[in-house]
């Protein structure tokens, strides 16, 4: 199962914020774009998705940036994941041509089981232990310490 770019940038976000928070850094959708070397375009929409859910508040001005809320900081990544994900079956079986097997085809329902599993693990973790040492330093390192992204 791969996660879409969004999700990938939703999550970066959360372990950002946490680590910047943890910091007592002010955390703005330019410092995570910068952290997280995505545009700032695409950050802010995974944050105006993360306030949509209630994981993160935005204040606007001079001295704004985002913070965490309560429900955010104990969020689980699975979660997150499902939220951000939304709730899609693995492959898709029906529609337009839809496959001719699914009457008496189990391959669906041992995709469904694995894809819960999947969640499941990822309920097993939160942000705060994304961002626990000695992923901490990593992540409040400036943008010129973090590798750059082989381009594909």
């Amino acid at each position: 199962m791969q996660l879409t770019r969004f999700t990938d940038l939703g999550l970066r976000a959360m372990m950002l914020l946490a680590a910047g928070e943890a910091e007592g850094r002010r955390v703005t959708t330019r410092s995570i774009a910068s952290g997280a070397n995505a545009s700032e375009h695409h950050i802010a929409k995974a944050v105006s998705r993360l306030a949509d859910l209630g994981m993160v508040s935005a204040r606007r001005g001079r001295i704004g940036g985002l913070e965490l809320t309560e429900q955010g900081r104990v969020a689980s990544i699975g979660g997150l994941v499902r939220s951000l994900e939304g709730d899609r079956e693995v492959i898709e079986c029906g529609g337009e041509r839809p496959c001719p097997l699914v009457p008496a085809c189990r391959l669906r329902r041992a995709l469904a089981e694995a894809k819960e599993a999947f969640y499941a693990e990822l309920d097993r973790y939160t942000v705060a232990d994304l961002t626990r040492s000695p992923n901490f330093t990593v992540l409040l390192g400036s943008p010129q310490t973090i590798p750059e992204r082989n381009p594909r």
